[in-house]
């Protein structure tokens, strides 16, 4: 039986209508006043067209002074709520639920942003672009929580089925998670549960705020796979406290800026078990201990391996993010039979210990922008040129923000 094409029923009574989710993806299509172009609304109803049971936008800041990069759509006051409004729709307008993910990208804020972001201690990002970061004070923590709460209304307001709180990937919330980062010893720091108290806090304003029937989903590391970071002992007991205060679904990923392993590729030459679901044997402890549904991100692209994960209960949802990129429409063809893996062109790339850091992951991030425009990838793009065209894009975004703002 394919497994992918199952209903699901999350706690507050939302039905999904099969496995497959379009999960995150840094569509960096945002304008220079942060709010989404029409590109960005016309990528979102080809993937509610394309057969996926849940669409999640990528990285959604709550703090304009804390983005992840220039091309964010943010979520505030300042919004443009038509416009995200007409992002929802076109979610919608396919049959898909759509989520937003909140974030704030804490000490991974680029320095051109914001030289000095909030972050839970003064430990600096450990790569180029990025700033010194100043830790958080009471008040400070206070205010994330509030514009949490703010986007999430603004969210339900818009029409957005749920959310979905970011805190994996080396964001606010991950490093407030990490042993390594997080070097507190106040009440935000030190054991696993004051670590996880901001996480924790921001869940449970979150669904106070907002209606029964609104999702609210938190994305959340297996491991940073640091020496001395958030390991896979701290990931199953935060899912289950995550779980405690009243989480529909939890999302497993991995890494971080430092450590990338969410955006990794392998070749050809590797088995499909190893190639594929990079977090899968991680998250089935985590699903061993849960009651509510989890969602597996990462390397997924045969049928049967995602018919084998659900089946041995290792995961209740696919997250995939790539072939939507290569395929809008791969989906369907998925659920009905046309084709039994997904998209999967980057296992045609070189190593990537042969391209320039981040390359191939820029390429996805360059053929989101084509695709919006143009309705269709451009997959003759070498990954180099590809990964180029990308950078300037982003220093493009970043040189028109800043115009704005001043």
């Amino acid at each position: 039986m394919n497994q992918i094409n199952n209903l699901l029923v999350l706690p507050n009574g939302v039905t999904l209508k099969n496995r497959i989710v379009k999960s995150a993806m840094s569509e960096a299509l945002g304008d220079e006043h942060n709010n989404p172009t029409q590109a960005q609304i016309d990528l979102f109803a080809q993937w509610s067209n394309g057969g996926a049971a849940l669409l999640i936008t990528g990285n959604t800041p709550v703090d304009r002074m804390h983005l992840e990069h220039a091309g964010n759509f943010v979520l505030d006051a300042e919004s443009d709520m038509a416009q995200v409004k007409a992002l929802v729709s076109a979610g919608q307008s396919g049959g898909a639920k759509i989520l937003a993910q909140l974030a704030h990208a804490g000490r991974q804020t680029p320095k051109a942003i914001n030289p000095h972001p909030t972050s839970v201690s003064d430990v600096k990002l450990d790569l180029a672009g990025y700033g010194t970061p100043v830790p958080a004070s009471e008040a400070d923590f206070t205010s994330v929580i509030d514009k949490f709460v703010r986007s999430a209304k603004l969210a339900q307001n818009a029409g957005f089925d749920g959310v979905e709180i970011h805190a994996a990937h080396g964001y606010l919330l991950s490093s407030a998670l990490s042993p390594r980062i997080n070097t507190r010893t106040d009440r935000w720091g030190g054991s696993l549960e004051n670590r996880a108290r901001l996480t924790l806090d921001v869940v449970k304003a979150v669904r106070a705020a907002v209606e029964p029937q609104f999702v609210v989903a938190v994305k959340l590391n297996s491991s940073d796979f640091q020496k001395g970071g958030f390991d896979h002992a701290d990931s199953v007991q935060v899912a289950v406290m995550l779980q405690d205060v009243g989480v529909d679904f939890i999302e497993i990923s991995g890494g971080n800026f430092e450590e990338p392993t969410a955006y990794q590729h392998t070749s050809k030459s590797k088995s499909t078990q190893v190639r594929e679901a990079y977090f899968l044997d991680y998250a089935a402890a985590i699903k061993a201990a849960l009651n509510i549904p989890l969602m597996v991100t990462g390397g997924f692209r045969s049928t049967s391996v995602m018919n084998d994960a659900i089946k041995t209960d290792k995961t209740d949802l696919i997250g995939m993010g790539r072939p939507f990129i290569t395929d809008p429409g791969f989906a369907q063809k998925l659920l009905d039979g046309t084709i039994d893996k997904a998209p999967a062109i980057e296992q045609d790339f070189p190593p990537a210990d042969a391209l320039p850091r981040g390359a191939v992951l820029n390429w996805f991030c360059a053929q989101l922008a084509i695709v919006g425009k143009t309705g269709q990838p451009d997959l003759s793009l070498p990954v180099v040129k590809g990964h180029e065209n990308y950078l300037r894009q982003i220093d493009v975004a970043t040189e028109k923000l800043l115009a704005a703002r001043r």
